[in-house]
């Protein structure tokens, strides 16, 4: 099942394929509107509509007189600093592994109320493009997030229990990756860098499957971050980690 985008939103998306792909360099002048209208035949009205919030997500920079390009800063840099537990391991000098429990893909029918909303996925667009596609079962099977479990385990022991969601049409080849080698972050932040995000911690109770992936009794106590981070305006993955109370603790510096 694809998407049915607005056309201001179709411009977006082709303006950012562009700049992942390194087709738009950091600093490179864009299309101008009036190619851009042309390209996708529609109004100069929808194309600004596009390229406006673009440049209030900081993607582009449009100068008075000169055209639109794509904002040095956005794509040179990383602005949200996300840690992960193998470089913190590590930096303390202990061994770090991990171990990947399942992959899948989440088509439209698998979605549940939490994911639309951390997603902003709009049940309403997916029943109508469902009744468009009833006779095409390879678009009606197509991924909407990915999700991935993975065990984080310091010197043989399990330390983090991480249960991460991701915008399939954002990074299609995420499913494919080994996460028992390449991390997940720094994944994502290498394939689109991170503009800006949110974050929970919690102490909860764990669930059994939680507890049996932690080697921890039922209902034990954990902490639990919940983060949420963007790329280009739009969320890119939201994940929960879970960390035995007893093994783990969250400090900074201020």
């Amino acid at each position: 099942m694809t998407k049915k985008f607005p056309a201001y939103q179709r411009i977006k998306n082709a303006i950012l394929d562009n700049i992942h792909s390194g087709k738009w360099q950091a600093g490179a002048a864009i299309s101008t509107e009036m190619a851009l209208a042309e390209e996708f035949s529609v109004s100069r009205m929808t194309v600004n509509r596009a390229l406006k919030e673009l440049s209030e997500e900081r993607v582009l920079e449009r100068r008075q007189g000169s055209g639109t390009f794509v904002a040095q800063q956005q794509f040179n840099h990383t602005f949200v600093e996300v840690r992960n537990i193998a470089q913190d391991l590590k930096s303390a000098n202990r061994d770090y592994q991990a171990q990947v429990l399942s992959k899948r893909a989440i088509t439209a029918s698998m979605l549940d109320d939490e994911m639309r909303g951390k997603f902003d996925i709009d049940e309403a667009a997916f029943s109508s493009n469902a009744k468009d596609t009833d006779n095409n079962t390879d678009s009606a099977e197509a991924a909407i997030l990915y999700e991935v479990k993975i065990i984080h385990f310091a010197d043989g022991q399990p330390i983090q229990f991480e249960e991460r969601w991701v915008d399939a049409t954002k990074v299609p080849e995420f499913i494919e990756q080994d996460f028992s080698g390449v991390n997940t972050s720094d994944y994502l932040i290498a394939k689109s860098p991170l503009e800006r995000g949110s974050y929970t911690i919690r102490a909860l109770a764990a669930p059994d499957e939680i507890a049996d992936a932690l080697q921890i009794a039922p209902q034990s106590p954990t902490l639990v971050l919940c983060r949420q981070t963007y790329s280009a305006g739009q969320v890119l993955t939201f994940v929960k980690m879970w960390h035995a109370g007893d093994r783990y603790q969250f400090s900074g510096e201020l």
